[in-house]
């Protein structure tokens, strides 16, 4: 690396100064008078630089400083009346309160004994710090207090690439070294609309067989971030193009109806989807083996695998769904039996069609629908409590539900047939609730 470039930037530390809420700020300002009265420099680094200079608002807090952070974090901790923690594997250490959270590293350098693994540091310079980032809008650092403050160190020329627009790895072994930069490359490519620089582009797809040296959980981590960005379709379109999907599984795929079903979940609901719902959204283009297997591939949590195979094996159930002779009752107990995402995703991606529609209906309707009786009042008419109760209950709901009663008056009439005789009480199937 050559030497390291020192540019007069006056006006990001204004910038710093409005993007921050009433907390961190005053939280920041007294870790940097602290750190003023060590006589040690703190540098603003990575993506909170990247970000100050796109204008992009909230800014996120990560400094760095040469030297062991725990001294500075002890006493920021005490002056703010919060807490620290030490993370002593990486040198880090965070403080934290009821309205601010800083982070401070100690600047180092990193070592990958194979690619894939978690890297090897040592305590090093400001100018090692940034030599070891990912990309070079990641690897610059404002420096924030001491003799250089307000000055930005930017030697592999992180501006420049900003304003032409570009994702640009700093060496030939990035994507070796830590393959999950591969998704990262793509999640900034395509959150700022920059393109992916030509060299580093052909590095990425010579390098993505390295995504098998990554463990399930670190993959999981990169793909939850990009599922949660403001677009994140336009990420997996992208990672489809490059062949990022097909190297973390030969099954997973994206394509543009997918594309259209993420854009219609977000105009159908408040706060924006879960990534539950974007997971069953991409199980509807798996088999239920494919599904299990790339959620063990990436770890996924008993949610997150909910979501994803039970979409898969929903599949199953669309012909099903689509005849015309089928009741609300019936679907409401099939669907019942499935993850709430999967049936959410399978009603995006086919509203269009018969199945689709019920889908729909179940989901704003037929699902909510009660009887107007329940346990006690069918325990008055003389039912007795037990498994009985539970089954003339969901004869009660079949009967909302396909139009058969109407009122509690029709509901007494109904299990009073049931208590005649008339009527016969269908047994729960295995699986019922």
């Amino acid at each position: 690396m050559g030497k390291i470039g020192l540019t007069k930037t006056a006006n990001l530390l204004p910038r710093l100064r409005a993007a921050l809420s009433g907390g961190i700020a005053q939280a920041l300002e007294t870790v940097l008078r602290l750190a003023d009265e060590e006589g040690r420099t703190l540098y603003l680094v990575g993506g909170g630089v990247r970000d100050l200079v796109l204008g992009r608002g909230q800014v996120d807090i990560d400094l760095v400083g040469e030297g062991a952070m725990r001294p500075l974090a002890e006493a920021a901790a005490a002056a703010l009346g919060g807490r620290w923690v030490e993370h002593r594997t990486f040198g880090t250490a965070t403080v934290e309160g009821q309205d601010f959270r800083l982070d401070l590293a100690m600047a180092r350098a990193e070592r990958y004994a194979r690619p894939g693994a978690l890297p090897r540091v040592r305590a090093a310079s400001i100018g090692d710090d940034l030599a070891r980032r990912d990309f070079t809008i990641n690897a610059m650092a404002l420096a924030l207090c001491g003799r250089q403050r307000g000055q930005l160190l930017d030697p592999f020329d992180g501006m420049g690439d900003i304003a032409r627009g570009l994702v640009r790895v700093l060496h030939d072994r990035s994507f070796i070294d830590d393959a999950t930069r591969i998704l990262r490359a793509v999640r900034y490519e395509t959150r700022f609309s920059f393109g992916i620089e030509q060299k580093t582009l052909a590095l990425l797809k010579r390098d993505l067989a390295y995504l098998d040296t990554i463990s399930g959980a670190r993959l999981q981590h990169d793909l939850l971030r990009l599922l949660a960005e403001d677009e994140p379709e336009k990420g997996l379109l992208r990672c489809q193009e490059l062949g990022v999907l097909a190297a973390i599984h030969k099954a997973l795929r994206f394509d543009d109806e997918l594309a259209a079903a993420f854009r219609r979940a977000r105009r159908a609901g408040q706060p924006p989807p879960q990534p539950e719902l974007y997971l069953a959204l991409l199980g509807t283009r798996l088999s239920p083996a494919d599904a299990e297997a790339i959620a063990l591939r990436l770890a996924l949590s008993k949610r997150q695998r909910q979501a994803l195979e039970g979409a898969a094996d929903l599949t199953q159930l669309l012909p099903w769904l689509s005849r015309s002779d089928i009741r609300p009752s019936q679907v409401v107990e099939r669907l019942a039996l499935h993850p709430l995402p999967a049936v959410q995703a399978w009603a995006l991606v086919a509203s269009q069609s018969p199945g689709g529609e019920k889908l729909g209906h179940y989901l704003e309707q037929w699902r909510y629908v009660k009887p107007s009786l329940d346990g006690r009042a069918l325990a008055r008419l003389g039912i007795a409590r037990g498994p009985l109760t539970g089954d003339v209950l969901r004869l009660l709901k079949a009967a909302r539900l396909d139009g058969q009663t109407s009122s509690r008056q029709q509901e007494l009439e109904l299990v009073r047939a049931v208590l005649a005789g008339r009527v016969e009480v269908p047994e729960a199937k295995a699986g019922e609730q």
